[in-house]
């Protein structure tokens, strides 16, 4: 009689022990990066696209080309209204890593976590100037590294959908400004920390600048 109350106290102590450090596990991983790292990751799968669905037509390419024949357009505003602080405004469609990001209004840890961040002190997509967007290395910006010069990126929002080139990749330090200055004309300007693998508080940034050469 004793042996098989011996093996249930084993057994319950061993489902105890499973209990405690599943307990534990969940406390770790909802409190620590793990959880913004996996949210991140299933965020940037569930939004992918096909790349071919974003090619750029001949015509188009002839217009890259020669950029200074593309008609100045009447000066009308594109947003009738300035987003709230965390509302999304849009997606951001990146062809070469067939990804489509939801753009949230904002720079703070709370708009990071959920998708790009749009700078508020920068224009709206598809606007003159500087257009800036954010997002966590670690997340959906994780292959941002693998985009570069002559890449489309593509801004979808409630004024149309507008096209952007890469002209230029920078890496700068982590508290250069020059990222947010003015610009000459309609650009786009895509930052996430850089390098891609270091651990802990990156140093420096990995800057997209694109401007716009199409917009419907």
């Amino acid at each position: 009689m004793r042996k098989p109350n011996k093996r249930r106290r084993s057994k319950h102590i061993l489902l105890l022990s499973l209990s405690i450090m599943l307990i534990v596990f969940g406390l770790w991983f909802g409190s620590t990066n793990a959880y913004t790292f996996l949210k991140g990751y299933l965020l940037f799968k569930t939004g992918q696209v096909d790349a071919q669905d974003y090619e750029i037509k001949s015509d188009l390419k002839a217009a890259t080309i020669e950029e200074e024949q593309i008609e100045e357009q009447e000066q009308v505003p594109l947003y009738s209204e300035r987003p709230e602080q965390g509302e999304n405004i849009g997606e951001l469609i990146i062809p070469k890593l067939e990804a489509k990001l939801p753009i949230y209004h904002g720079t703070d840890e709370d708009e990071l976590e959920k998708g790009v961040g749009h700078f508020a002190g920068s224009v709206l997509p598809g606007e003159e100037d500087n257009s800036v967007l954010s997002g966590h290395r670690d997340t959906i910006f994780r292959e941002l590294g693998e985009v570069g010069k002559g890449d489309l990126l593509i801004v979808q929002t409630s004024a149309g959908e507008f096209t952007y080139k890469v002209k230029k990749v920078r890496i700068v330090e982590a508290n250069d400004r020059t990222v947010i200055v003015p610009k000459p004309r309609a650009t786009l300007t895509v930052s996430t920390c850089y390098p891609f693998d270091f651990i802990g508080a990156a140093p420096e940034r990995y800057i997209l600048v694109a401007e716009l050469i199409s917009s419907k």
